[in-house]
């Protein structure tokens, strides 16, 4: 049920993705009509969360049934008894599935109101409370302890730090404030924690913050679908490319049972130290992660002992999840790209792809898996996990 309007975009950036999506297959098989009816629908489901929560149970340390058991306690203590079933993913034996509950339509709204930023609002919709960074203003004479109305500012217009707005805004949802409006745009910078503890969002689902902490994982199911795609072994060398936040990296550690080496790459510093800080949270010892640009991973001469760059044949699965605009995240109610920014990516894909992929980086009979969102010429966004194997001294093409 749709309670939010579409995601907000660009018009040049929506016409182009329309131009796409209407492409002469679609528009054959369904009509124009039709067809320009889902791509509207799609727009609409874009700004609201999936249907469910996924978790990914780190089965190194403990078993899906017990880690199952005691999230089905904490979610009831959470929501004051308020039952939660805990759901077993029916293929992916590791991956948890938590209903999310709404759109809620009789919560009614509050004189004292809060606007956050469209970012802050998407995770509010997942079940994050509001941290005080998040907030962009706050009613006049708004104390802690008062019950608030929480907006999303979807259009990225109201100024920081304003008593009252009047723009484009979504509600989310009430709350208590946890701080008094002056506490809040104080200025100072140390002042980074919860703001407003939501108490009826509009969209009922679990926080996991600091919940079962080195035994769940907060994963997309798509993420999650890729390493048993990947199917990665005891014993093994696997190479994940753009791998921060390292969800996926930790997940091919632990179907390892942490027996072999994960090589992480991502050339980001602070996100190479999260990838690090996952894999030490997890208990996983078999994944190093190195700041290193992936368009370089590969050297033909030297070795350099484990290090980036590698020589030809040091792998025997590659993982390239190749960076993307992320348009795809829900709940998604505003993107502010412009179409230059959206269709940046592709070279970068192409370029990654043409290093790690191939008679390079595998060793015989390895496997490359490219996720990824391609765009041909037959059809406009599919999501693709592709599989390359490579056979001994042949070039990919035969």
């Amino acid at each position: 049920m749709s309670v939010f309007p579409k995601i907000s975009l660009r018009l040049e950036v929506e016409n182009y993705l329309k131009a796409n999506f209407l492409n002469k297959e679609v528009v054959s098989a369904f009509g124009k009509q039709e067809a320009e009816r889902k791509f509207e629908t799609l727009l609409q489901n874009l700004s609201h969360p999936p249907s469910f929560t996924t978790v990914r149970v780190n089965t190194h340390l403990a078993s899906v049934q017990h880690v199952k058991t005691l999230l089905h306690d904490e979610l009831q203590k959470q929501f004051n008894g308020l039952s939660f079933p805990v759901l077993q993913h029916p293929d992916l034996q590791d991956v948890l599935l938590i209903p999310v509950i709404g759109p809620r339509k009789n919560i009614k709204q509050q004189h004292c109101e809060v606007i956050v930023g469209a970012q802050c609002g998407n995770s509010v919709l997942r079940g994050a409370h509001v941290y005080v960074p998040g907030i962009v203003s706050a009613s006049k004479f708004m104390k802690g302890g008062d019950t608030v109305s929480v907006y999303s500012d979807i259009k990225g217009k109201c100024k920081k730090g304003a008593k009252e707005f009047d723009g484009t805004k979504i509600f989310l949802g009430n709350g208590i404030s946890e701080l008094s409006r002056k506490e809040i745009f104080s200025g100072l910078p140390d002042l980074k924690g919860i703001g407003i503890r939501m108490t009826e969002p509009v969209y009922l689902s679990p926080s996991f913050d600091d919940v079962l902490p080195g035994y769940l994982f907060l994963q997309n199911l798509p993420s999650a679908v890729v390493t048993h795609v990947l199917d990665p072994q005891p014993g093994e060398r696997i190479l994940d490319l753009c791998a921060a936040p390292g969800g996926k990296t930790t997940h091919i550690a632990a179907r390892m049972r942490d027996q072999g080496e994960v090589i992480a790459l991502d050339k980001i510093a602070n996100k190479v130290e999260k990838i690090k800080q996952n894999a030490l949270l997890l208990g996983l010892n078999s994944i190093r992660a190195f700041c290193f640009d992936g368009t370089k991973a590969l050297k033909l001469d030297t070795d350099t002992e484990g290090e980036p760059p590698f020589l030809p044949e040091s792998f025997d699965r590659i993982l390239l999840d190749a960076p993307c605009s992320g348009m795809g995240q829900r709940p998604n109610m505003a993107c502010t790209w412009t179409l230059k920014e959206v269709t940046s990516y592709q070279p970068l894909q192409r370029k990654l792809f043409t290093v790690v992929g191939g008679d390079t980086l595998l060793r015989e009979k390895g496997d490359f898996y490219y996720f990824d969102i391609l765009k041909t010429e037959q059809a406009v966004f599919i999501v693709a996990l592709v599989t390359l194997t490579k056979m001994w001294k042949k070039p990919m093409e035969e």
